[in-house]
This record gives structure tokens, sequence and C-alpha cells, in this order.
């Protein structure tokens, strides 16, 4: 029994929904200038985690012939047997049902429908359109990952605004020198399935070149928060350190990949593992800067 609740549990990809949770519950504190209501928070915690663990059961449903041959998905639930299809597809429905109804019955409904809109084009546009036919399928299947910072703010404010369009547009530019370095990193069970993820059907210096162009967009975003009055010194501050930091880490992959440096010393987890460094630190800072100003 207990086998098989961990096996439903990892349907909902816990580990992926932390660092959603991570940019949704500080947008709520800029959002409310302070501290939000704690029963809000936990509300909007809870149903963006039911709705992005719906998305994540559906997509392990499409994507359950290709898990099986892939290396680093081997040991997903639908590939062991813990978990029937037909299981994860009544699984994934019924929690993208109950989380609509629970936001729009106890937050509001602005953030029912951005949160259904997420789940719908992570398992629509990117998992069943995007994913195995471009190599741009990260960048377009991100804006899925994009939208707690609008349900976060949505759901204090009952409406959207620039700061937390500002922020969408940051884990958009975000979302691909992320992905992309974990990409190279296992591009041979990509190229196995067919799956056409950017480092599968181009060169690590093209990766590398795309990932710097990426970040320098991404850092520069990042810093409108301040201009436009929603942040002040201390949240400039990080983003100026922490993406300085993150622009090192980018340029010293592409210098590996110029180099045509393979394999480990590519090194190309580094920046991969900064990457959810430099969001969580980020994101702490959006949470801290109202307390400051």
């Amino acid at each position: 029994m207990g086998a098989r609740v961990k096996a439903f549990v990892a349907l909902t990809k816990p580990r992926i929904i932390e660092l959603l949770l991570i940019t949704t519950v500080p947008v709520m504190f800029l959002a409310q200038q302070g501290v939000p209501d704690l029963g809000l928070v936990v509300l909007t915690c809870l149903g963006g985690y039911l709705s992005a663990g719906g998305a994540n059961a559906l997509n392990m449903y499409i994507d359950r012939d290709i898990d099986a041959l892939m290396d680093r998905t081997s040991q997903r639930p639908l590939v062991t047997g813990m978990v029937s299809p037909r299981e994860c597809l009544a699984f994934g429905i019924t929690l993208a049902v109950v989380s609509t109804l629970l936001f729009g019955l106890t937050v509001n409904w602005l953030s029912a429908w951005l949160a259904l809109g997420a789940l719908l084009f992570y398992v629509v546009v990117y998992t069943m359109i995007l994913k195995r036919r471009t190599s741009q399928n990260i960048v377009w299947g991100g804006i899925a990952g994009c939208m707690p910072v609008l349900i976060g703010w949505s759901a204090v404010t009952d409406s959207v605004s620039w700061a937390p369009v500002v922020l969408f547009l940051v884990m958009f530019f975000w979302t691909p020198p992320h992905y992309w370095p974990l990409s190279m990193k296992v591009k041979e069970d990509y190229a196995r399935v067919g799956v056409p993820m950017l480092p599968v059907v181009a060169s690590n210096k093209t990766v590398a070149k795309q990932i710097v162009l990426y970040s320098w967009v991404m850092v520069a975003v990042s810093l409108l928060l301040t201009p436009l009055g929603y942040t002040g010194w201390f949240y400039t501050s990080v983003a100026l350190v922490a993406g300085g930091w993150w622009l090192w880490e980018a340029h010293a992959l592409q210098n590996r990949a110029k180099a045509e440096v393979t394999g480990g010393k590519l090194k190309e987890m580094r920046l991969f593992h900064w990457s959810i460094t430099y969001v969580s630190l980020l994101f702490v800072a959006v949470a801290v800067d109202p307390f400051l100003r």
C-alpha cells in the first residue's frame, strides 16, 4: 500500500513542484507589500501543487512510451507498472478538476483559470505538440512553468500587473538556459527516442551560445522591477550579484564548448545546479525586499 501511495505521489513530480512554489509564494509577499494572509498562501500552494501535479501526471501518461526507453525516466511509476495508464489518466484529470475548483472557490476565479491554462498548455501545447517536433520545445513549453508568478500575484490582488509580467519573462528566459545544460548531459537519452532537444540537433558550441544569449536577456529583464517601482536596493543587489555569477558560469560553459571539451570536463551541470540556486535567491529577494523599503 505504501509503495502505491509513493507511486502516485511520484506522478506529480514533487521536486519540480517545489521550484514552482518557490516562485509563487514570494510574489504573494510582493503583491501584498508585506505578509499575505497565511490561509490564502496555504490554499494557493495547495491548489498550485494539485494543478501542477495533474499536469505532470498527464505528461507521464502521454510520454509513457518514450519514458520506458530513457535511462533518466526508467523508474517512473507507469514504466515500472506500479500505476496503470488508466489509473494515471484518471488521477491526472481528477487533480486538474479538483485544483481548478479549489482555486475558484477558495482563492479566486482568475487564479483558477490561470492555473488551468498552465496545465492545458503544458499537457497539450508542450507535451502533445512541441516536445517531439521542434528543438524550440522547451522555449515555448516553458511558458507553463512561468505561470505561477501570475497565479501568486492574482491570488492576492485578483488582478495582473507589470510586476508579475516582468517575473514571468524572467522565468521564460530562465527556462532554456536552465534546462539545456541538463539536456546536454542526457542528450543520448533524447536522441534514442527521437526527441529533438536542442543539444540533440545542434553542437555544444551552438547550444552554449544560445544559453549565453538567453542568460543576458534574463538578467537584463530581472533588473526592470526596480525602475518600474516595485522593488528597491535589496532586490537589485541580489539580482546583480546572482545574475553576474550566472553570466560568469554561462560564459565559462561557452568557453569550454568552444574549446571542444566533452564528457565530464564540459561541466554543463554546474550551470544547471546554479540555475536552481539563482532562481531561489532571486525570489527570496522578491519576498524580503518589501520589508526593507
